[in-house]
């Protein structure tokens, strides 16, 4: 009963700080200039690599669970957009079941999902191929939630993002060829795609790195 408990003290202090480390790298990677999107969003280097880290080594109970805490930090430290959707006198203003949903699935279920990365752990031979792709999968599922709420809540965007500089010499193609939901399905898929994918292969990549060392694929207790 000792080594049970020994043992959970050891996932917890872990998993917290692997949170800090996650929160860290998305702070500091705010402050980078080029990582930001002009029309809001942005990648980040790595910072969803601690919580895939925490669910491929504990399992995804304890992913699920740090991914829920890691949502709720993203909010607090979002504070100021997600204040937005609920005050009326802010042009992000949403009628309050919008506002909750927009918040559920950008914060709490995109995050939260980040939990499923460790699901090829013991199934994968190679530690470093089984933590790269639940990474794939993890950050997958995370561009997912983005997607249907952009669809759902931002779709009405999409005429004015794609006329945007920069962004007409495709975009005239893609107002041609789509309208209505088929518009905001794309411009969904486009627009969260400028940030997502980057994040999902440069933590792919960063994570069949890391994961040939054993402490980090858990062969080996750290």
């Amino acid at each position: 009963m000792a080594k049970t408990r020994k043992n959970t003290t050891q996932i917890i202090v872990e998993s917290a700080l692997m949170i800090a480390v996650a929160t860290v790298l998305n702070v500091v990677c705010s402050f980078i200039p080029f990582l930001n999107l002009p029309f809001g969003g942005g990648f980040t280097i790595c910072s969803m690599l601690p919580i895939v880290l925490i669910a491929y080594r504990n399992g995804t109970k304890w992913g699920l669970v740090s991914g829920f805490i890691y949502a709720l930090i993203q909010m607090l430290l979002g504070f100021r957009t997600v204040s937005a959707f609920f005050l009326p006198d802010s042009d992000s203003y949403m009628i309050l079941w919008k506002a909750v949903t927009v918040c559920v699935i950008d914060y709490i279920i995109a995050y939260t999902v980040l939990g499923f990365g460790g699901i090829f752990r013991n199934k994968v031979k190679s530690p470093a191929a089984g933590l790269c792709l639940g990474s794939i999968v993890a950050i997958g599922l995370r561009y997912i939630a983005h997607i249907v709420s952009g669809y759902i809540f931002f779709g009405s965007w999409a005429e004015w993002f794609f006329t945007q500089d920069g962004f007409y010499a495709i975009g005239g193609k893609i107002l041609d060829t789509f309208s209505g939901e088929g518009l905001a399905i794309v411009y969904s898929i486009f627009y969260n795609g400028l940030y997502m994918i980057p994040e999902m292969v440069i933590t792919a990549v960063v994570a069949l790195i890391i994961g040939n060392i054993p402490q980090i694929s858990g062969k080996k207790k750290i």
